[in-house]
């Protein structure tokens, strides 16, 4: 470059500085032009020096190799970082277009019954500002100084910032309902708000700021326009409320930002969500009344619609979550329920190890708004930390009030697989008490595991206000508040601070089982609940002789003032079940049960056979039966509990300085089922010798479970504890060997287990029944020689009750102490049960069965005896045929089949031949290790490039517009040191600019076959969800300085390649780094 150039582009460049910056002082120009010239003079000095110092021209070729790749890779991030928002805004182009698109057609044609208001969410956007200055002003001129007032320890509160936001609250749907009555208007709107709300709040005193900064609030709030007048405003008054809880999430500041903690945010929302729906989710309402003289009692608390009984029956192959060595061999679950309507709340026991548990509970539930209340039920496996996610359904209790009795099988949602069995029933208010003896008769004939009977009718209390109290002492006003006690149930009303004529305005439901037996107990105390103001007792027979059994009145208190009394209105209702709908017990689950079951849903169309199942029988009677064909197939398992060694020492002396010994004993898990043995008293290697018998359907994945404790007085230590597969048991007929204990530090047990074949061979059976009467057990258990099975079909010709009704049939069927009962049929002369039932035996020569049938447990319509040496007389040892009953009409007969089988044990030593010397030597069953890696069906030999495998279930719930993504577990990690890694997962769904939805599971120590099981959820929608792509890491937690590997590998999937709608759940290869 020559002088004049240089001189020109510096001149150049001097007058754009200069004609760019006019307005600038002097002074600031010249420094311009002098950093113009330093930037040209720094650009030519390396060519300079380069020459000053005899560099060769490759050094400064190099130089500018390095800024220019440096330069085109700095160019590159630009671009990819501009390619990222260019898609974003592309995605939210094409949202926005879709969402018009939907917009642009009709209402009816988008959503038949639920509106968009883009109107109204304008006029609230435009309003928002203006409702955040009223906001502001209310919290600073009313709701501060209220609070200060309150305590002196809030003096100094004050709000420093008031700030609602830009993002206003909007309303995406509404769905009115105008066909239920006319004189009302009901909206149920479908809010949702995620807004960039700002509150801060400083006590000057303790130098503490706190506040809020972002709030989520989603949920459905009903409006009810009631009643509707001739008047302006042609309205009496509006009522809302929230038919379900609404979701809630708040992201807290300052000295708040403690609640963001794990555990803490979930507690301190829930009790936030507590707050709301005591006023203002059902059965609480805010009613604002209109017009003056509006009975708003009537409003706020109106009878409820109706009573839906819920009868948890049963479920059917659940996911299995207690896996058994990292997930390798599937083991059960602890399955419990949870059920929801509103703010009522039920909680099933819990069935251990078993993936087909049976509850049979029932469950009562006050409706108060159909249509738009639902029943939820989730069921959970029980853990010991966090219980597992088993499914969930949801019901529409509309469609319960219009069939009245619903009993069918609803499938598992957001789970691969699983079903429940409900009967749900609809029981409507009756005001007349003349069907209350035959409600109560009905309740009598209903059986369940759930310790409260079944009600005959409700009781709505509402408590008005009360007149006249006593004064405390020193004639200072009382506080009063009211417990309302029926039975053992009370409730209590709010407390009215500093006044002897309280307005309470609260209502209260109970649940009666007999009115003709029950009273109404109401105490009007202090709030201290020590000072009695007055009482009142009211019996419900009192209440049965009133028209329309209601009670509108001032009530005189006992034991209070002359002039004291209460305003009360108490309504009596007879819960009915209408005829037609006749309650039963419910069908058994159909093998295939067609399309007519949709995902959590209800058939689709009406059983042909009837509530229950059932049909008439057919009009020629069969000579035989027709069992199931997995009928007789279950076996026996015998558990010989043997004895123990080494058990860890619990009861210790002057702080364990002193060694002492344990009391321990067992408990036995299997199929539901849970034997313990009695215990040993100071003893660290007990011997039980005590057998145990249980009938088991072969099922995969079934495990028995065994747990040893140490007796205490307060609470039982743990000894340990491990399981054994039942399919090894059954592959190996006998095992007889020590089992180690887990988690523990020492310990064994010795258990003989045999798997007990079943056979037809009445020789072998005098065998067996001679070896049985040699054994003896400390538990006096007399080994089982046989297993008993018994169909009961049907029966044929039964009597009539005394009325001339027929009759509604149940049997009951008992051997030796053990008793079964079938369902109680329709009324019928010829009911149908196709029931199944088994009981062991221990000698077939001398015991027999006994089947009595009654109408509804009471009537006795016949019985007959079965000595089981019939059964042995028959071929194969099966009796199937129609037998006669005693004590019934000529005609009477009931069709069975029973099966019996001998139970065979290698332990009963089999005789030879005639002219055979000695006894056959039986072998014993010798367990060796177990090759897991053949199990598994997971061969890391495979893929010997590969990192491991992680397990996802990737799934969209269209109900709750979530996308669900679950960490099961790894397997086959690579190792990162010679202890293995310490692995952990996380991931992010790109594109995501702020790495919001970034996630990370926790950190398992040591485990290169580790197990999550977390789930994750994003709101998303369906469009969005496929739209976004899974990149997931598996990493191993090292320190800062550690020089062991980080990344273990890697994961990206796209969703759209996934059908989200119906949820995968599979092992995903994971690609190594230097891949």
């Amino acid at each position: 470059m020559t002088t004049a150039e240089a001189e020109s582009g510096m001149s150049g460049g001097t007058a754009i500085a200069a004609s760019a910056l006019p307005n600038q002082p002097a002074g600031e120009r010249a420094l311009s032009v002098l950093w113009s010239f330093a930037k040209c003079l720094g650009a030519l000095l390396p060519v300079y020096l380069a020459g000053y110092y005899g560099f060769s021209i490759s050094v400064v070729l190099f130089g500018l190799m390095i800024y220019m790749g440096w330069k085109h890779s700095r160019l590159e991030k630009v671009m990819r970082l501009k390619s990222a928002m260019y898609l974003l805004d592309e995605m939210t182009f094409t949202t926005e277009k879709d969402f018009r698109a939907k917009r642009d057609l009709r209402p009816w044609v988008n959503f038949p019954d639920v509106e968009k208001v883009e109107w109204l969410n304008k006029i609230l956007q435009q309003a928002w500002p203006f409702i955040g200055q009223y906001l502001e002003k209310l919290l600073v001129e009313t709701i501060a100084p209220s609070i200060r007032a309150s305590s002196i320890h809030l003096q100094t509160l004050s709000f420093t910032k008031v700030n609602l936001g830009d993002k206003a609250l909007k309303v995406v749907g509404v769905k009115a309902h105008t066909e239920h009555d006319k004189r009302q208007v009901m909206l149920d709107l479908d809010l949702s708000y995620a807004g960039d709300v700002e509150i801060n709040v400083e006590i000057k005193k303790y130098f503490c700021k706190a506040g809020v900064k972002g709030v989520q609030l989603h949920g459905k709030l009903r409006v009810i326009l009631e009643p509707l007048i001739g008047d302006v405003p042609l309205v009496g008054a509006i009522t809302i409320f929230f038919i379900r809880k609404p979701k809630l999430d708040i992201n807290w500041t300052g000295l708040t930002n403690l609640l963001d903690i794990p555990g803490l945010n979930a507690m301190s929302d829930t009790m936030i969500m507590d707050a709301i729906a005591s006023h203002l989710v059902l059965p609480n309402r805010l009613t604002i009344p209109l017009v003056a003289d509006l009975h708003v009692a009537q409003l706020r608390s109106p009878l409820p619609r109706g009573v839906v009984r819920i009868h948890l029956l049963e479920a059917e192959d659940l996911t299995a979550k207690d896996t058994v060595i990292k997930g390798l061999i599937d083991g059960k679950s602890d399955p419990y329920a949870v059920l929801r309507v509103g703010t009522q709340i039920f909680t099933s026991h819990h069935v251990d190890s078993n993936l087909n548990p049976q509850w049979r509970e029932m469950y009562e539930v006050i409706v108060h708004e159909v249509p738009g209340q639902e029943l939820e039920v989730e069921v959970f496996d029980k853990d010991p930390d966090q219980d597992d996610f088993l499914g969930r359904v949801k019901v529409d209790l509309d469609i319960v009030k219009k069939a009245r009795v619903v009993d069918d099988w609803f499938n598992l949602r957001d789970v691969p697989s699983g079903s429940v069995h409900l009967r749900l029933e609809w029981l409507s208010l009756l005001s007349s008490a003349d069907r209350l003896s035959e409600v109560i008769q009905k309740n009598q004939n209903l059986t369940s595991k759930t310790a409260d009977p079944p009600s005959a009718a409700i009781l709505a209390i509402y408590l008005d206000q009360a007149h006249a109290l006593p004064m405390r002492k020193g004639n200072k006003d009382p506080s009063p508040m009211v417990q309302i006690s029926i039975q053992d149930a009370t409730k209590e009303s709010k407390t009215c601070y500093g006044t002897n004529s309280p307005v309470w305005e609260d209502a209260f439901t109970f649940f009666i089982q007999d009115p003709q037996k029950q009273d109404i107990d109401i105490q009007v105390k202090d709030d201290d609940r020590a000072l009695t103001l007055g009482s009142l007792t009211i019996p419900l027979t009192r209440l049965m002789e009133t028209p329309d059994l209601t009670m509108d009145q001032w009530f005189q208190l006992e034991n209070s003032g002359s002039a004291s009394r209460i305003y009360a209105k108490i309504v009596l209702r007879i819960l009915w079940l209408s005829e037609d709908a006749t309650p039963t017990t419910p069908s058994p689950r159909p093998l295939n049960p067609g399309p007519g079951i949709g995902q959590g849903g209800m058939t689709s169309e009406l059983n042909p056979m009837g509530p229950g199942g059932l049909g008439k029988p057919p009009p020629t009677r069969p000579q035989q039966t027709t069992p199931d064909p997995e009928f007789a197939t279950e076996g026996v398992l015998r558990i010989h509990l043997v004895e123990a060694q080494n058990l860890i020492a619990k009861d210790n002396f002057m702080g364990g300085m002193v060694k002492g010994k344990s009391d321990p004993y067992v408990k036995i898990r299997v199929a539901g089922i849970t034997f313990r043995s009695h215990t040993i008293k100071e003893n660290l290697n007990p011997i039980w010798n005590e057998l145990y018998e249980v009938i088991l359907t072969q099922l995969p994945g079934q495990e028995i479970q065994f747990e040893l404790f140490d007796k205490d007085i307060d609470q039982d230590d743990f000894l340990g504890r491990f399981k054994i597969n039942l399919r090894d048991i059954i592959s190996s007929q006998f095992m007889d060997t020590w089992y180690t204990l887990n988690d523990v530090k020492s310990g064994r047990v010795h258990l003989v287990l045999e798997w007990l074949p079943r056979v037809s061979d009445l020789p072998r059976l005098e065998q067996i029944l001679q070896f049985q009467s040699q054994q003896s057990y400390h538990n006096k258990v007399v080994p089982s020689a046989a297993v008993l099975f018994v169909y009961l079909e049907r029966a044929h010709g039964l009597t009539l009750k005394k009325n001339g009704k027929e009759p509604k049939v149940g049997a009951e069927i008992t051997l030796k102490g053990v008793s079964y009962k079938t369902k109680i049929c329709e009324r019928s002369t010829s009911p149908r049960w196709d029931e199944a039932f088994h009981f062991l035996v221990r000698d077939p020569r001398d015991e027999a069965v006994i089947v009595k049938l009654s109408h509804s447990w009471g009537q006795a319509l016949g019985s007959f005896t079965l000595p089981l040496r019939e059964v042995m007389m028959e071929p194969g040892l099966v009796l199937d045929r129609w037998i006669n009953l005693d004590g019934a009409l000529p005609e009477s007969q009931i069709l069975l089949r029973a099966t019996l089988k001998v139970l065979d044990t290698q332990l009963a030593v089999c005789r030879r031949a005639p002219g055979d010397e000695g006894e056959e030597v039986i072998p014993r069953w010798v367990p060796s290790h177990l090759d897991l890696r053949r199990r598994s069906g997971f061969n890391t030999a495979d893929n010997a490039n590969s990192a491991g495998q992680v397990k996802l279930t990737l799934s969209y719930s269209i109900e709750e517009s979530k996308l669900f993504i679950t960490v099961h577990a790894c397997r086959a990690l690579a190792s990162c040191s010679k202890d293995g890694a310490d692995p952990y997962v996380t991931f992010i769904l790109l594109p995501d600019k702020k790495a919001t939805t970034k996630r990370r599971t926790a950190t398992k120590k040591r485990d290169l076959n580790p197990e999550f099981s977390e789930r994750f959820d994003f709101d998303f929608s369906l469009e969005e969800s496929a739209q976004r792509r899974l990149d997931l890491s598996v990493k191993n937690s090292v320190s800062f300085m550690s020089r062991e590997r980080e990344l273990i590998g890697k994961l990206q999937l796209d969703l759209d390649q996934i059908d989200l709608k119906i949820g995968v759940t599979q092992w995903y290869d994971l690609v190594a780094e230097a891949n």
